[in-house]
């Protein structure tokens, strides 16, 4: 049986919860896609060892709040890569993909808010109604 998505399970802080939802409702609604589209902007950044320390750390940050993603099964296929990255740097190698997921989802939500929400907008081909839904609903941390 072939799977189109693939379903991973992230641990983030209720602080990128939020945000991560705030930008969900200004780009469609739906949490995965969003994911999708900022892994796609963060992942081809992450080459180097340098990059692998640079998850570490973020996974070393505690998050408690767990989160349900779909992703693409290409997408999810890159993760394990990630992973074995991370852990040949000293990282936890027990579940790779889903640590490797939260690592690169939480690096790409600690970018400048309103950088986000742009290029999600440029991800969705700078739609009027994407830009529009945007500034209409401004992204912001939560407290």
């Amino acid at each position: 049986m072939d799977c189109d998505e693939v379903m991973l399970t992230v641990r983030i802080t209720a602080a990128e919860r939020a945000l991560l939802r705030a930008l969900a409702r200004g780009h469609g609604g739906d949490v995965s896609e969003v994911v999708v589209d900022g892994l796609l902007e963060v992942i081809p950044a992450l080459h180097d060892d340098a990059s692998a320390l640079q998850l570490r750390r973020v996974l070393a940050r505690p998050a408690p709040c767990a989160l349900t993603l779909w992703l693409p099964a290409p997408i999810a296929d890159l993760l394990p890569l990630l992973g074995e990255r991370i852990a040949r740097t000293g990282g936890p190698s027990s579940g790779p993909a889903s640590a490797a997921l939260s690592a690169a989802l939480r690096l790409w939500l600690a970018g400048d808010r309103a950088g986000l929400a742009a290029g999600l907008a440029r991800l969705h081909g700078g739609c009027a109604g994407g830009r529009a839904a945007a500034q209409a609903a401004p992204v912001r941390a939560a407290a």
